[in-house]
């Protein structure tokens, strides 16, 4: 049990520098993470078997009122992929609701260029394609 009060003393030792912004292994940021870090101890060491010290360190951040910048910055991410996630969602609605009608529109024009072969067939006279494009396959 000895190996056990080492690490949770070296956490505290490092949650204390961190808070006091003398980090000496680790960046200083208020992360578990750095905090890790800073006592040298595997990031699962607070995840896992020391939750109370990991929550112990948020508690004490908050209580100091100071701003954690990745927490910010992550939550300023996550908006900002909201808003496209949201932006997304109404374009592929839109979308969605324009094939419809330009399924119509092909099956329309289909039927009008058919027609227009079927007539021109009937007449006896050929189709001449336009200069640089290659000659229709015929239909099946």
């Amino acid at each position: 049990m000895t190996g056990d009060l080492s690490e949770r003393d070296r956490i505290r030792a490092a949650m204390d520098r961190i808070l006091e912004g003398a980090p000496e292994r680790s960046n200083g940021a208020l992360t578990v993470v750095a905090l890790a870090i800073e006592a040298g101890v595997s990031r699962n060491a607070l995840t896992q078997r020391h939750t109370d010290l990991k929550d112990e360190f948020y508690r004490r951040i908050r209580e100091r009122g100071a701003a954690n910048e990745d927490e910010a910055r992550l939550r300023a991410t996550i908006a900002r992929l909201r808003q496209t996630i949201a932006n997304k969602n109404k374009e592929l609605a839109q979308l969605r609701a324009d094939v419809p009608a330009l399924v119509r529109a092909v099956n329309q024009l289909t039927m009008e260029n058919q027609q227009l072969r079927d007539m021109h067939a009937s007449t006896g006279g050929s189709v001449i394609p336009f200069p640089g494009r290659a000659p229709a396959r015929p239909r099946d």
